[in-house]
């Protein structure tokens, strides 16, 4: 798995554990808002939304909000404009940090971002200190289940694929952010049964932390992520089994 960060795996579970709140709801309303108004309100000629209403479905965000949020993009309805920022930073023991933001109010959000990284331990830097540590790809997930990994291999090369990568119980295809739309399409088509799929940012390397500073950082991370403005946390941390546990037990 080089340069494939263990928090990717982390957050992605604790997705799925977060979807039972109602906070994940609003950050895929407005993920959807910002992708209607910037493509319009139809998911097949804007590729960004159709991803974005998937993401949203597979939390279980009812159709209900998804079809509220489009009409908020086009002004259909009335709501708050959004725009999307990216902040970077450090955490404890040296790890990079990326956010996604989006945000109505961009000065009371970077103070507020300021403060929880000075709280746990890290420190917000200026634009540019980090991004080159990670690199833009796309991700579709597979779950393994019923999947033979030579010939998901073959047909996600075939498609244009970079290479797929074996998660605990799930195939991980990663692409370039250009291929993503044809890769997936290409498996879809050839019966794969998709369980999750976005274009992210993924570490080109690894920074390892353990003990107190392994517990500080993911404090931080969970901090970030459950900030209102923040749609997504990029880190480029490794921890082992052994030590995330010992944090989590």
């Amino acid at each position: 798995m080089a340069g494939h960060s263990k928090w990717d795996n982390i957050k992605h579970k604790k997705a799925k554990e977060d979807a039972r709140r109602g906070k994940i709801f609003t950050k895929m309303a407005r993920m959807i808002s910002v992708a209607a108004r910037e493509g319009g309100p139809d998911p097949e000629s804007n590729f960004k939304l159709r991803v974005a209403i998937e993401k949203a479905k597979s939390f279980n965000v009812p159709n209900e909000n998804i079809e509220r949020a489009i009409k908020r993009g086009i002004g259909e309805l009335e709501g708050e404009s959004y725009e999307e920022l990216v902040y970077e930073g450090y955490g404890p023991g040296g790890v990079a940090v990326m956010l996604q933001i989006m945000t109505d109010n961009r000065n009371r959000t970077a103070s507020e971002i300021r403060h929880i990284f000075s709280r746990y331990g890290g420190s917000l830097g200026e634009s540019g200190c980090v991004a080159w540590m990670f690199s833009r790809k796309g991700e579709i997930r597979i779950a393994k289940e019923g999947v033979d990994e030579d010939e998901l291999m073959m047909a996600a090369v075939e498609a244009g694929a970079d290479d797929v990568e074996v998660g605990e119980d799930e195939f991980i295809v990663v692409t370039e952010p250009e291929s993503f739309r044809s890769v997936r399409e290409a498996l879809e088509a050839g019966g794969w049964k998709i369980s999750f799929s976005e274009v992210t940012m993924r570490a080109n390397s690894t920074v390892t932390v353990e003990g107190e500073t392994a517990k500080k950082l993911l404090a931080l991370l969970d901090a970030l992520e459950e900030h209102d403005d923040v749609q997504d946390v990029f880190a480029n941390l490794d921890i082992s089994e052994e030590s995330l546990q010992a944090i989590q037990s």
